[in-house]
């Protein structure tokens, strides 16, 4: 039987509700796209449309509203009929997956190694077992930038080669597995899958969209100085990461439709997880109890005669600008460098109200998740004062949402990225904490004494290529507090003796350990917790660190410098 359809429609008439098409059995159904080639079809120069049915739901960050129809300057469709609907084509099947290790990724890690073992010769300061491990964890940390593998399953291949040569014993190589902020880690992504499960960290999420959701950068803003303002009261960066910020952010890229491990994930997610990476440096230095090795400084700086007056007020004093002003240049900066897909969110605000009312009132999990992270926090508080480590308060916390039944063993089970995390970041830590045991930051650091000693500069000069050193040789360190129990000694002495003031080379030596934290994916606890929550990917870690680094050594060095001179420093 012969089709019809109309020749023309009205742009000023068509909506999605009140477009219909009618038709009788056996005619054929005609739409505004081709049906069939069968029959010779009428050419329009117009373009074909297609029309869509809206979503019943509208998503809570949603960057434009659907286009239902679009007006055109020609109203021509082109017509096709058939008796018979052709079947559409099956997509042609996806290559199979590499199997095992990528080839050249796996090369040049491997040849990092051979080549720093075989063809660089050894200095005499330093045991050939040093030297082999060197070797090992520079390629061991190649692997984990170029990925042959799954960052734990490299990792492990790394563990395997040190025992397997014979570089460390079996219990010094898994020695890292029993440290604290090995399980503190692993505890926070739990406390964090309480905040989902429960629908805390959700509600918290929504009301933050509705004091700052207008746009992606002002959720970023929020998130920032919301850490500033409890870092005082909460000394643990992976902490705060893990307990309070990683289960708001990922509620938050949730609720936008932006998913981990997913090409969603740079929506809002990779972008407010970044930010709040690199933001957290600069929160624990504005603060003497922001960070634990605030404390271990000035515990090192007293022991060499450095004394810091009024240890708190002078701490904020020196670090309240540079630090500050980081604060509100880092979310910007990254807007321009990673910016997010979905910007601007006007409505947001609205709709996350609505959400809320909808949500009701807090439920009996969500006050358990309440009362166990102000517990919880309590104790990281005022642990030191009675006793109770970081990871003890963690663990208590963990215990309670378990007795209650927020939390059950299998979703601790199935929370891989705490395990994969747990194996990668405790093999990174050991081998960095066996380099120190075995003499090569001894060696590094050393080497740079002499290497400035040679130029006769001035203490300004000196004061500059040190900091640059000490910040920089955190490449080699998975551990804060490791690299300034190592290096922070040596490197104010360093400094003491090139003529630097003495308070000034001390507080910032402190403030750099803060600020390195976000070089890399293992350079500190909130590193491997905001990496593994799979949102930024690896190459992205280091690149955005090191672009970081750089500018916070402008803010730092020449804005503090000036700063530092007005409080009279120096």
């Amino acid at each position: 039987m012969e089709s019809f359809a109309l020749h023309s429609l009205s742009p000023y008439s068509l909506s999605s509700r009140s477009a219909t098409l009618l038709h009788r059995s056996p005619r054929p159904t005609i739409t505004a796209t081709a049906i069939s080639k069968s029959q010779p079809s009428i050419t329009s120069r117009s373009s074909i449309l297609t029309l869509r049915s809206s979503s019943s739901s509208t998503p809570l960050f949603s960057p434009a509203k659907p286009i239902i129809f679009s007006p055109l300057r020609k109203t021509h469709f082109q017509i096709q009929a058939s008796s018979a609907v052709s079947k559409p084509q099956k997509p042609p099947p996806a290559p199979a997956p590499v199997q095992g290790a990528k080839l050249i990724p796996l090369l040049i890690s491997v040849a990092i190694g051979v080549v720093v073992r075989f063809f660089v010769p050894k200095p005499v300061e330093v045991t050939p077992q040093a030297w082999q491990l060197l070797a090992i964890f520079l390629s061991t940390v190649t692997g984990l930038v170029l990925n042959p593998l799954p960052v734990g399953a490299w990792a492990f291949v790394g563990l395997t080669t040190s025992i397997a040569t014979r570089t460390l014993p079996f219990a010094a190589a898994f020695n890292a597995f029993t440290n604290e902020v090995m399980w503190l880690i692993v505890i926070s992504f739990f406390f964090a899958r309480g905040f989902v499960k429960t629908g805390l960290g959700d509600r918290i999420a929504t009301f933050l969209v509705k004091c700052f959701g207008k746009s992606t950068l002002g959720l970023s803003y929020g998130l920032t100085f919301g850490e500033a303002l409890i870092a005082p009261a909460m000394p643990s960066s992976t902490a705060r990461a893990g307990g309070v910020f990683l289960p708001v952010i990922q509620s938050l890229a949730l609720s936008a439709g932006s998913k981990p491990n997913d090409p969603s994930k740079k929506k809002i997610g990779a972008y407010l997880i970044l930010t709040q990476f690199q933001s957290a440096g600069s929160s624990s230095a504005l603060f003497f109890t922001a960070a634990a090795q605030n404390l271990l400084g000035i515990k090192l700086a007293e022991k060499l005669g450095v004394i810091i007056p009024n240890t708190w007020i002078t701490w904020f004093k020196v670090a309240s600008l540079p630090a500050i002003i980081s604060l509100i240049v880092t979310p910007l900066v990254l807007y321009i460098l990673y910016p997010p897909e979905t910007k601007d969110t006007p409505d947001a605000p609205a709709l996350a109200a609505k959400k809320l009312e909808n949500m009701g009132s807090v439920t009996k999990n969500e006050w358990i998740m309440v009362g166990t992270m102000l517990l919880a926090v309590s104790l990281w508080v005022f642990g030191d004062a009675i006793g109770v480590p970081s990871v003890v308060a963690a663990m208590i916390g963990l215990c309670l949402l378990l007795l209650s039944g927020v939390l059950d063993w299998s979703d601790c089970l199935n929370e891989k990225s705490a395990w994969d995390t747990l194996v990668w970041f405790a093999i990174v830590v050991g081998m960095a904490s066996q380099l120190t045991d075995l003499g090569i930051v001894a060696w590094m650091s050393n080497s740079v004494a002499k290497f400035l000693s040679s130029f006769s500069l001035g203490w300004p000069a000196a004061f500059g290529v040190l900091q640059a050193a000490y910040f920089l040789i955190h490449y080699l360190f998975a551990s804060q507090t490791g690299h300034m129990g190592a290096l922070y000694s040596a490197f104010l002495a360093m400094q003491v003796a090139a003529g630097v003031p003495a308070m000034m080379a001390a507080l910032a030596l402190s403030y750099s350990t803060n600020l390195f934290g976000a070089l890399t994916h293992y350079s500190s606890g909130q590193a491997a917790v905001y990496y593994g929550a799979g949102y930024i990917d690896l190459p992205d870690v280091f690149k955005i660190g090191f672009v970081m680094a750089v500018i916070n050594a402008v803010i730092w060095g020449f804005v503090g410098s000036f700063w530092w001179k007005f409080l009279g420093l120096y």
